[in-house]
């Protein structure tokens, strides 16, 4: 237990390594600080502080009073945080430091012109600011969506017969959906359903459509509307729904509509295409602890328990690792490998050749740390662009395994309760026939 511990409190220490390093963001050593507890946006130059839900105001501030621009404030996920950290380091270091400086008017005399600072994504501190935060709200909407699919105490009411229904949200979203045809999406690609319904009772109120948003003069005239105009249904452009859809948090500063535009769909736009100069390129997959590369999956794993004694497949079926705690464990292993760091024992070897020879020495390349250390979300991301071997990977046993042994097809006997009536209906006769037909020429 005590070794346990000690693994933990190590692996704590050598975090900074990592490389998503989770930043720090700021903490007062005496308690939390006032600024911290407030839900106001701090400037991140001076005093000035302002709503969160005055954003913008904020923003023509720091541009106007100190010619701070913020490249992507859209792909922030927690501007709160995102502010309170800068303002921390730009009290440490100079802007200079972290900014880049645009010169305008530079042709016109110095008097006229000005500097402008520009905060980025393109210095590395910012980048994985960012990405720590992203993985954090991603870690909570996915926490908060898991509690809320297995939530039975949640209460809801219809919002066109005002039918109360307690239990799982999806009772009330399946009613709505089959008793008046108003279908917002499967429960759970949905999250913070309660106060999604909310918004749309409040809505339905205000006696607003929900899908043109044109506001009527009574109820009836309202619900005669939408029932004729088939407006039962929420506007998918309006972007104040987003918050409720999971796939928004799922990709990185994309909406719904740019993750399915990359879809392969135009693809099929103009089926007259000519694809004769069409050259596939082979597949290359990498071994997670040397530099060999493999034209099948098959063969990488051959490679890597021949080679290095790591039967990916055996640690699979041994865990029971679905498919994204699978794409969590490769990223774990692709990361510890390149900052050449055991994963079992935490030795830090001068290179990875050197690493492999100690793990394989050792035994510990089959040795896996406690799941807790790898089965994390910031293990989502992947430690390297076009790792071929995560999209080979999959939940399927058969998929997976080279020349094992397939699944045994059912075969579902037919009803022999009427016999005469299988001799003239069955298949097998069927097929005697038209074999015997065959024959006779």
């Amino acid at each position: 237990m005590a070794a346990s511990q000690d693994l933990k409190e190590e692996r704590r220490k050598d975090h900074k390594d990592y490389i998503l390093e989770p930043l720090s963001l700021p903490e007062n050593p005496g308690g939390v600080s006032a600024e911290e507890v407030s839900p106001s946006v701090p400037c991140l130059l001076c005093e000035e502080y302002s709503p969160a839900l005055e954003q913008k105001q904020l923003l023509k501030h720091m541009i106007i009073e100190h010619k701070l621009v913020i490249a992507d404030v859209k792909l922030v996920a927690d501007f709160r945080r995102y502010a309170l950290y800068w303002k921390k380091r730009f009290k440490e270091q100079p802007i200079t430091d972290f900014c880049c400086v645009i010169r305008t008017n530079s042709e016109a005399p110095l008097a006229d012109q000005d500097n402008y600072f520009l905060l980025c994504d393109a210095l590395p501190e910012d980048r994985a600011l960012r990405e720590e935060l992203q993985q954090q709200r991603l870690k909570d909407i996915l926490e908060q969506q898991q509690q809320e699919r297995y939530d039975a105490d949640f209460c809801g009411i219809c919002l066109f017969c005002d039918k109360e229904f307690t239990g799982n949200r999806s009772l009330v979203l399946n009613h709505m959906a089959n008793d008046h045809a108003f279908n917002i999406g499967l429960p759970d690609n949905i999250v913070n359903c309660k106060e999604f319904l909310d918004l749309l009772q409040k809505k339905l109120s205000s006696l607003q459509c929900l899908y043109c948003e044109k506001i009527f003069r009574d109820k009836n005239t309202l619900r005669d509307h939408m029932r004729k105009k088939q407006h039962r249904r929420i506007n998918a452009k309006n972007r104040e729904y987003d918050r409720f859809y999971i796939i928004n948090y799922l990709e990185f500063g994309k909406s719904w509509e740019e993750v399915q535009s990359e879809d392969d769909r135009e693809l099929l736009s103009n089926q007259e295409e000519d694809w004769s100069g069409w050259e596939e390129h082979p597949l290359c997959a990498v071994c997670l602890f040397c530099e060999k590369q493999a034209d099948t999956t098959e063969k990488l794993y051959v490679h890597m328990k021949e080679s290095h004694g790591f039967d990916l497949l055996q640690i699979k079926s041994e865990h029971g690792l679905n498919f994204y705690q699978q794409v969590k464990l490769v990223n774990f292993i692709r990361r510890e490998v390149h900052q050449c760091r055991c994963y079992s024992c935490l030795k830090k070897l001068p290179s990875k050749k050197e690493l492999v020879t100690h793990m394989e020495e050792a035994k510990h390349i089959t040795l896996l740390p406690a799941r807790s250390m790898w089965d994390q979300p910031q293990y989502y991301f992947p430690t390297y662009e076009n790792d071929t071997l995560l999209c080979t990977l999959s939940d399927s046993e058969e998929e997976l395994t080279s020349g094992g042994a397939k699944q045994a097809v059912p075969v579902i006997s037919e009803d022999i309760s009427n016999l005469e009536a299988l001799k003239k209906s069955s298949i097998l006769n069927q097929l005697l026939r038209e074999e015997t037909n065959n024959e006779e020429p």
